[in-house]
């Protein structure tokens, strides 16, 4: 399982649409407060539509208690100025997918804190990020690719 972790996450929507891909391809959900909108938001389980119920999700105050709870695992941090591609690294189970809030990204104390395990997406230049929630579902895509998909057939 991969541990996908939104960092002051402000959209409801995009929060939505990334526990659906959670669900999707079984990983947990950490959402570290403060968040830009209510765990009970309708908008949050709109884009989340009937999946909400199934999601294995947590919230947590800080930073430095989602790595208290998670210790022993790699963290991965994306950041559009990460030198290293998500392509270009072996992911494994277990691994924790870390990613900014949408208008701001991860901040830079936290990215050179962990200096050793920043990914980037790669885009073109016109644009300047990708959605979140798109963004995480090509992060949790590759790691199940890299990972193998084991999981049970649709229906």
């Amino acid at each position: 399982m991969f541990h996908v972790v939104l960092y002051h996450p402000e959209i409801a929507y995009n929060t939505g649409s990334v526990g659906r891909t959670c669900v999707a391809l079984g990983a947990k959900l950490w959402l570290v407060r403060p968040l830009g909108f209510q765990i009970d938001d309708r908008r949050l389980r709109r884009a989340g539509l009937d999946y909400w119920q199934h999601l294995d999700w947590e919230a947590v105050d800080d930073f430095e208690t989602l790595e208290g709870r998670l210790a022993g695992r790699r963290f991965w941090l994306f950041s559009k100025t990460a030198p290293c591609a998500l392509a270009e690294v072996s992911l494994s189970a277990g691994d924790v997918l870390v990613f900014g809030a949408e208008s701001r990204g991860l901040p830079a104390s936290l990215l050179a804190a962990h200096a050793d395990r920043r990914l980037r997406i790669p885009i073109h230049p016109r644009a300047r990020s990708l959605n979140l929630s798109v963004a995480v579902a090509l992060a949790l895509y590759e790691g199940r690719r890299q990972t193998g998909w084991n999981l049970p057939p649709n229906g």
